[in-house]
């Protein structure tokens, strides 16, 4: 039964970290295969749901151990249609894997949860497409279609609220968003950025947040960047006057990836850059004045604990 969907405590000003780059954590550090980087199926394989709970167990001991709050993300970022039939997945299998991705965040809250350290099960969603490219884009309706289905399966799960994580473009928020309310889940929309601080579409992220805050009327609980490093928004951060910085207070998260290299400098490596732990650390401490709503912290790709653990020293409370 879900604990925090009708307040939310990262709402109230708390500070709350999240986890690191799930999916680069396991391939290039536990040597787990992921299929089209997905996640989920390991929820299926007994020794993938041990890989699964260990790698969440570091993030909630680390919580536990700077009395912050947990934001517990299910590992179901790839488990919609399309990446779920390129897996063998059909809808009733789908529906099954996203409600054993939260379960297994219930089982993380039910062990280690403290009063010091609450933990909310967000329902993770990914992008129809690839998270780095807005190529086949959908209109805001056919977006809301989609991912109805899973998030209805999630409404009825103990999840606190969805995240739609590394949207590349407005029309996909906005469908998410939609999708959201339909099922009275609250929703949160965190957007990718390229080295220019604009989403892949070409739209400047400001654009992006008063677009889709239009047309849901203020839907999304508040917003995240996720997938890109400091280095590539920080600047676009930098606002003048009153009316042009109120944007950045929907802004509430930040998930940003340990290297400086683009996404297409990312897609073509083969080896994990891991960048520098501590001066990340000391970007996220930097962006506070930029940022002054930003309560969850944590990492995308190629962050893991160390990462997260530097955030969270530098972020202070």
């Amino acid at each position: 039964m879900s604990r925090y969907r009708n307040a939310l405590p990262q709402l109230a000003g708390a500070a709350f970290i999240s986890d690191g780059g799930l999916e680069t954590t396991l391939i290039y550090h536990r040597g787990v295969e992921l299929p089209l980087f997905a996640a989920f199926v390991l929820i299926d394989d007994e020794e993938g749901r041990r890989e699964l709970f260990d790698y969440y167990r570091g993030y909630a001991e680390m919580a536990g151990r700077h009395r912050r709050g947990l934001v517990l993300e299910s590992p179901t970022w790839r488990a919609n249609a399309d990446w779920g039939a390129r897996l063998g997945y059909d809808a009733a299998a789908l529906a099954a894997i996203n409600r054993d991705g939260v379960g297994l965040m219930e089982e993380i809250r039910a062990r280690y949860e403290t009063p010091h350290s609450p933990m909310v099960i967000s329902a993770c969603v990914g992008p129809r497409g690839d998270g780095y490219i807005a190529d086949s884009r959908m209109s805001a309706a056919e977006a809301a279609d989609y991912h109805a289905a899973q998030i209805a399966t999630f409404a009825g799960t103990a999840a606190d609220m969805v995240s739609a994580f590394t949207l590349n473009y407005v029309e996909e928020a906005i469908g998410v968003v939609r999708a959201a309310q339909a099922h009275a889940m609250p929703v949160v929309i965190s957007f990718t950025l390229e080295t220019d601080g604009h989403l892949p579409s070409g739209q400047p992220l400001a654009e992006a947040i008063r677009e889709t805050d239009a047309a849901t009327a203020g839907g999304p609980h508040y917003y995240m960047i996720n997938c890109a490093h400091p280095t590539h928004f920080e600047h676009v951060l930098d606002t003048q006057g009153a009316d042009d910085a109120r944007w950045t207070t929907r802004i509430r998260g930040l998930r940003a990836n340990a290297s400086c290299r683009s996404h297409a400098e990312l897609d073509a490596a083969t080896e994990l850059d891991e960048g520098d732990p501590q001066d990340l650390g000391a970007r996220y401490r930097g962006l506070r004045a930029r940022l002054p709503a930003l309560a969850v912290v944590g990492g995308c790709c190629g962050t893991d604990h160390r990462h997260v653990e530097a955030i969270c020293t530098a972020f202070g409370h």
